[in-house]
């Protein structure tokens, strides 16, 4: 197993990340939260096939988070993490703490319009992109890396931060990986560990629901009924529903034609635990 090397500052990153520009090496980042899964790994293991270094950054970011959102409650387990990223591969490990990346005085918010203004996820969390941006824009100029790694499970979020780096100008790559699911098809989370042992049976449905929606659409279904087929399916399982929806695959907007690129994208509540997935027609 790789001992990562654990770094908390932007000055000691930047001393790291010198030496192996140095040395005429690639490297790749994977933005997380931490609460490390197997869905993070494997964009470790992505990133390696793209570069000759990876870094992890894990760093729970406030400003992702509402005021009714419980920001102390959200997993953390370091070591556990570190662990488990060294068995991927992972060669550096960057842990700032909230003053390293917000310092006093901070005041600048990324503000994003597009895929970020989609009425997907930002209809139930108006601020949240926001908050993702500012982080992982300044992720990305503290790395300086080649490529950043992010799931499609997260896919609005996937798409919003590869809009903000084409606007801005970013020197890095930001690269879609497919979503990494259990055997049974639920997409891998850090909720799933709040799902009930029913729950976790039940919570099968959504990614089966937009499977079929798809396939019908395919079939020749037109869009709303598909969508609403599967929001019944949804709703008579027990699921509250805060969307199913097909939107173009690029833009997030509504579709204005079938020959576009499509995406069907779902949010439901199952008990106290919101599931997100995802899946191309």
């Amino acid at each position: 197993m790789m001992k990562p090397k654990l770094v908390r500052t932007l000055a000691a990153l930047r001393r790291e990340t010198a030496r192996w520009r140095a040395e005429g090496l690639t490297y790749s980042v994977v933005p997380t939260m931490g609460a490390i899964h197997s869905g993070h790994t494997h964009l470790v293991a992505e990133g390696l096939k793209r570069a000759d270094r990876v870094i992890t950054t894990i760093f729970v970011n406030p400003k992702q988070f509402a005021a009714h959102e419980d920001l102390d409650k959200y997993p953390r387990d370091e070591e556990g993490d570190v662990r488990k990223l060294g068995q991927a591969g992972c060669h550096m490990i960057y842990l700032p703490n909230p003053e390293e990346i917000y310092p006093e005085g901070f005041c600048t918010t990324v503000m994003l319009g597009g895929p970020a203004r989609a009425g997907l996820e930002d209809k139930f969390r108006p601020h949240f992109f926001d908050g993702v941006a500012t982080v992982v824009a300044k992720l990305f100029t503290q790395t300086g890396a080649d490529f950043a790694m992010f799931g499609e499970k997260d896919y609005q979020q996937l798409k919003v931060v590869t809009r903000m780096a084409r606007d801005l100008d970013l020197p890095i790559e930001v690269v879609g990986i497919p979503t990494v699911r259990e055997d049974d098809g639920l997409a891998k989370s850090s909720r799933n560990v709040y799902l009930s042992k029913q729950e976790r049976q039940q919570a099968l449905a959504i990614h089966s629901s937009i499977s079929h929606a798809a396939e019908r659409i395919r079939g020749g279904l037109d869009l709303q009924s598909a969508m609403t087929l599967a929001t019944r399916t949804l709703m008579t399982l027990g699921f509250k529903v805060d969307y199913v929806t097909v939107r173009n695959a690029e833009t997030l907007a509504p579709p204005q034609h079938r020959d576009e690129p499509l995406r069907i994208l779902a949010a439901a509540w199952l008990g106290k635990t919101r599931l997100i997935d995802n899946v191309p027609v």
